[in-house]
């Protein structure tokens, strides 16, 4: 009978080098091979659409400031992840984020869905104080998010940046066009690049998310970016087994 021994590939460099590589084989192909077989991995879904200049600029001070170091953005497909935050995340859901904001730090909860849960006024509230509305929370306070101007000079040029990474955003007619048929005029008018800052401003007064339509604060942006979150896709179109095939 054969006597294997370990430490005779631990001893032998070369030996243990081929033998990490052909693991590292076999574990990548289990991986990508079945891809292939695969045509879409994106969910056909209605309604997802690339972010407003002032959602945009939201999603921006949430990263700036730290807040998917606590929360994250991936709702797992198992019953209590299910129960507690709503229908688990599609891949479709974030394929116009540039990065993702998935992640897997739950200090806070997850936020994917968090889109209309809570009122403008709440979001306010527990932005500026968060134990005046969750006594138990460990959440620090952002109250400059209130008293500070959203710079929004260089949205165009941001939004610009994301078309470079297949993020639709328009310059031309043609690509107004082409965005018209398909999110709908409405939309299509909110990503043309050339209105970013006239389009940036009308959402935030009609939106009037900080509770002052005077100014375009910070707030404004970070909870137009949250209030959005989730919202996009209507799951009650969809059967159960829908999208079982994308997995």
């Amino acid at each position: 009978m054969f006597n294997f021994k370990h430490e005779w590939i631990e001893k032998n460099v070369g030996i243990m080098l081929v033998a990490i590589m052909l693991a590292i084989s076999i574990g990548g192909l289990v991986e990508i091979a079945p891809l292939f077989f695969i045509k879409e991995t994106v969910e056909k879904v209605d309604g997802v659409r690339p972010y407003t200049p002032l959602e945009s600029r939201g999603r921006d001070i949430y990263v700036r400031e730290g807040c998917y170091l606590c929360h994250s953005q991936m709702i797992r497909p198992f019953r209590d992840e299910a129960l507690r935050y709503g229908h688990y995340s599609l891949a479709a859901e974030s394929k116009y984020d540039h990065p993702f904001q998935w992640g897997s730090k739950r200090t806070g909860p997850d936020l994917a869905r968090v889109g209309k849960k809570y009122s403008n006024e709440w979001h306010v509230q527990h932005l500026n104080d968060p134990k005046s509305m969750v006594p138990a929370t460990v959440m620090p306070r952002y109250p400059w998010l209130l008293t500070t101007p959203l710079d929004y000079s260089d949205v165009a040029d941001r939004l610009k940046a994301l078309r470079q990474v297949g993020v639709p955003y328009s310059l031309t007619q043609g690509e107004y066009e082409n965005n018209v048929k398909e999110f709908g005029a409405e939309t299509a008018k909110m990503l043309h690049i050339p209105d970013a800052q006239k389009n940036l401003i009308a959402q935030a007064q009609t939106g009037n998310y900080d509770g002052d339509r005077s100014n375009v604060s910070e707030m404004d942006a970070l909870v137009a970016y949250l209030q959005v979150l989730g919202t996009m896709v209507d799951f009650s179109k969809y059967d159960n087994d829908e999208f079982v095939k994308f997995r």
